[in-house]
Order: structure tokens, then sequence, then C-alpha cells
């Protein structure tokens, strides 16, 4: 596939079909698409519209039944589980609803723990900045039990930008949050992608939060109905 610079993402005939007969169902159903670099895209739709189902393939957490996709040029289906696994540590960085937290680990230890897995030394200077980002300096060795909801997500949001990834999936990052807590969560979050350099995918079913992205995605019924 001759890729575009331009686009970090392209979805290439995604097919992911679960059940049979009466029971199937087409969770993402032909869908192709593209993604460029450096912007921030929401993906938006009715619950079972398959808007979850194609951000686990989009960041290969799941194996489409037909279709390809490409990340930085990369068909990245085309690797074993174990390769994707490291592709997925170098090059996406997740954001999930609940934070996903290592509830024995302080703030620091979770934001650094993606690059001890990829068995990278952090450089503490580029953690720092990141901590400092995102407002939590204070809170370095704070344990998750121990931090509001929107600290979780904060650190979260650290965790994400700390391997300076090519593409971020959010899966409804402010579901959990207040509405006043959400809003500087995703002003945060809007501005630390442009300071960064960063390419955001968002789940989300809050019209507010969709109208702060760059570009918006409409999902039903497993397929892209207005882009």
């Amino acid at each position: 596939m001759k890729t575009d610079s331009s686009k970090i993402l392209v979805l290439e005939d995604l097919v992911k079909y679960y059940g049979s007969g009466e029971n199937l169902v087409r969770a993402v159903d032909h869908t192709s698409l593209e993604i460029e670099r450096g912007k921030f895209t929401a993906i938006v739709g009715r619950s079972g519209s398959g808007k979850s189902t194609l951000l686990h393939l989009i960041g290969g957490l799941d194996r489409p039944d037909e279709g390809k996709v490409w990340i930085e040029g990369k068909d990245i289906f085309s690797l074993k589980d174990d390769r994707l696994a490291e592709f997925r540590r170098k090059k996406i960085g997740f954001i999930f609803q609940d934070f996903n937290l290592i509830p024995s680990l302080n703030v620091w230890e979770n934001i650094v723990l993606p690059l001890g897995l990829d068995n990278r030394k952090p450089k503490k200077q580029d953690i720092k900045e990141v901590i400092s980002r995102i407002g939590l300096t204070d809170k370095e060795e704070t344990m998750p039990n121990a931090l509001s909801g929107g600290q979780k997500q904060r650190t979260a949001i650290a965790r994400a930008l700390v391997t300076r990834p090519a593409i971020i999936l959010a899966d409804e990052p402010t579901g959990n949050l207040d509405s006043q807590t959400e809003l500087e969560v995703m002003s945060l979050m809007k501005s630390c992608v442009t300071d960064f350099g960063q390419t955001l995918v968002m789940i989300t079913h809050d019209e507010m939060i969709a109208q702060m992205a760059d570009r918006v995605i409409e999902v039903a019924d497993g397929k892209v109905v207005n882009c």
C-alpha cells in the first residue's frame, strides 16, 4: 500500500461480526476511513453503533474478520501477537473511562509503567515535563485511591503521552467525571495533543466534547455515516 504521510491512520474495508444467523451482529461493517496526523478526531454514535469495537480494532486490541488497519504505514494485523503487543506499547497510547491505573503503584510509577514494560529507561526530565503539564507535580508519590476522578484521568493522560506514541485512542475518557472536571480534562487533553504534536481519536457520546474536535465521525450500525 502506498501511504500518504499526512494520514497517520488508514482503515481499509474493516469487518467485525459477532454471532451468526438471526443473532448476527455487524459491529463493524465494511468500514474504510483515513485520519490525519496531528488532529483531534471524535467518533460519535448511539450505544451499540459499533464505535467502541471500531476503536478496539484501531488499537489492535481485537483482530478483524476482514480488512486492514494501517498506522504510520504499517499493516498492524500482519504482525503476530507478540509483535503486535510491542507495536501497541511503542506507537499507541490508550486512555479509558475507568482510568486503568494500577492501585499498588503511585502516580509516578503508573505514568512510567509503559516505558518499563518496553524495557525503556525513563528520562526523568521528560517525565517531569509531562507531569508538570498535566498539573500533578505535587502528586507524584500519591497512590490512586487518594486521587480525585479528575486527577486519576490526568494520570492516565500522562501515561498515554509519556511514550510519545504515534496516536492516542480514548474511549469515553470523561464518562466518570462531573461536568466541570470533564471540561477541565478535555481542555487539558486538547492542549496536550497540540503541544506534544499528538494525534487523538476519541469515542464520545457527549456533543460538547465532539464540538471541541477538529473532525467528527458518526457511526451507525457498524458503518461510518457522516465524516
